[in-house]
């Protein structure tokens, strides 16, 4: 992916996210997959990410997000969660009332890779190579 640019930066940060559904539960409809990628991508624009992949099965979804450096990475998680879990509890009220009766949607945990870029070893061999001159 292309470089982007702050107003102080440069930066390329891809993040690979999951999400899973509370208990695991296969509750996630084609239709809910749909909104989700609305709502998701809304959030990002917000945030000046943006969401370059999205799929997801019954019980997870998978993002890809171009993050930029602005954000608290905790901090877009959780607006992710709570946004999307407030709408499509709204919005499929009557599929997710058999499955669960609180307010959660998704479980308290989340997994989150960096991702693209040089491999690890060839960037600790570049930045050992880059020896300070000494004169």
């Amino acid at each position: 992916m292309k470089a982007r640019k702050g107003s102080h930066s440069v930066f390329s940060i891809q993040l690979h996210i999951v999400f899973v559904t509370k208990y695991r539960r296969k509750v996630i409809t084609s239709g809910m997959l749909e909104r989700l990628h609305e709502v998701l991508a809304n959030i990002c624009i917000k945030t000046k990410c943006r969401l370059v992949e999205f799929s997801g099965e019954a019980d997870h979804v998978h993002l890809l997000v171009d993050f930029h450096p602005d954000n608290k990475l905790s901090s877009l998680i959780g607006s992710m969660k709570s946004a999307s879990s407030r709408i499509i509890r709204k919005d499929f009220a009557v599929e997710l009332s058999k499955t669960y009766t609180k307010s959660a949607f998704w479980s308290g945990s989340y997994y989150v890779a960096s991702t693209g870029g040089a491999p690890i070893e060839r960037v600790k061999a570049y930045i050992k190579s880059q020896e300070a001159s000494q004169d």
